[in-house]
């Protein structure tokens, strides 16, 4: 599904690549290490910060990247024109089917990634299922995404002066919600 404008705005925001670049890659790093020399796949690459990323700070020697809104790879087209159509291509597609969106064959990446972008697609379970389709064996996804439990956690350290909410928002299932 597309993001509505509040949401284009906070992924385009300088606050959201910074939470991206200082906190999101260096964990995801951590966790997986690098993919020096690889290819790699982004879905939901939105303006093309994340595909920047995997190319500078995980070594990757060729992205494919895609997002559902034409608007937001052209604005990745725009940031990533300096690597070349030989390091990063760029397509308008669906995370649910990479074969039409980048051709993409069976086991053909050796890391995908995912900046928090699968609570968006409506058919998740296919876009993961897609994804284990094109990692080849041994490869790695990398992902991050917002849960439940985190978003029902009282925020601790920067944080701090923000009250924690103790209950769910009105009409929520969450589990553990009030713990």
């Amino acid at each position: 599904m597309l993001m509505n404008r509040i949401e284009t705005a906070v992924v385009n925001s300088p606050a959201r690549r910074g939470l991206q670049r200082f906190y999101e890659v260096p964990l995801l790093a951590r966790l997986g290490g690098r993919v020096a020399g690889g290819r790699a796949l982004e879905v939901g690459c939105g303006s093309g910060e994340g595909t920047r990323l995997i190319l500078d700070k995980f070594g990757a020697a060729r992205v494919d990247a895609l997002d559902l809104d034409p608007a937001m790879v052209k604005r990745a087209r725009r940031r990533l024109a300096r690597y070349g159509p030989d390091r990063v291509r760029l397509a308008v597609g669906s995370a649910t089917d990479l074969r039409a969106a980048v051709s993409a064959p069976d086991a053909s990446y050796d890391a995908v990634f995912d900046f928090g972008i699968i609570h968006h697609v409506e058919d998740w379970r296919a876009a993961i299922a897609e994804i284990a389709r094109v990692l080849r064996p041994g490869g790695r996804f990398f992902f991050e995404e917002v849960t439940a439990t985190a978003l029902a956690r009282p925020h601790t350290g920067c944080c701090s002066t923000i009250p924690a909410t103790t209950g769910s928002p009105p009409g929520n299932s969450w589990p553990n919600a009030s713990s």
